[in-house]
């Protein structure tokens, strides 16, 4: 589904108690929503089970911290992330989320599932400026070389800092 959505400064703050489930299937589409992510995502049901679970991805996120994210659950590993999100109607909300594969019994996968609660403010200081430069990195390199270049970026902070993307992202 192509969206035409113009994104807003309009942010909303998820509740201290908040959890925004979602299933997939292996392809990203949209199996399972719970009520919250219903809410915060401004879709109804009906319109999000089926689609591609980037119905909700905001421009301001690099398309390396997907590729990331894809690279660590397809390998049967779970991932954390700070994870910008569109609502339907242009605003956004900030996540701190857990994705994992979900498996069969003979242990392949067989979907993933995710968990987003409310992250920390110092989180989102930390990557909404690290998030910022990936983005001029891919924009830079054009669409061929953009999520090497954004996560040229963010290997090299992790060098910097001598820390692990888990470790980072754990610690912020």
């Amino acid at each position: 589904m192509k969206r035409n959505i113009t994104p807003t400064t309009v942010e909303r703050v998820m509740r201290d108690d908040d959890f925004i489930v979602s299933m997939t299937d292996l392809k990203g589409r949209i199996t399972y929503g719970n009520r919250i992510f219903i809410e915060f995502s401004g879709y109804r049901e009906d319109e999000l089970l089926g689609t591609q679970h980037n119905i909700i991805r905001h421009p301001d996120m690099p398309r390396a911290v997907f590729q990331l994210l894809w690279d660590k659950i397809q390998k049967k590993e779970e991932c954390f992330a700070y994870v910008k999100n569109m609502s339907k109607d242009g605003g956004f909300y900030w996540v701190f989320t857990n994705v994992t594969p979900t498996f069969d019994s003979s242990g392949n996968i067989n979907g993933y599932f995710s968990v987003r609660r409310k992250p920390k403010r110092s989180g989102i200081d930390a990557v909404t400026p690290l998030y910022a430069a990936m983005l001029e990195a891919e924009r830079k390199a054009g669409p061929a070389n953009a999520i090497a270049a954004s996560t040229k970026i963010l290997v090299d902070l992790l060098n910097e800092k001598g820390m692990s993307y888990d470790e980072l992202v754990l610690a912020i």
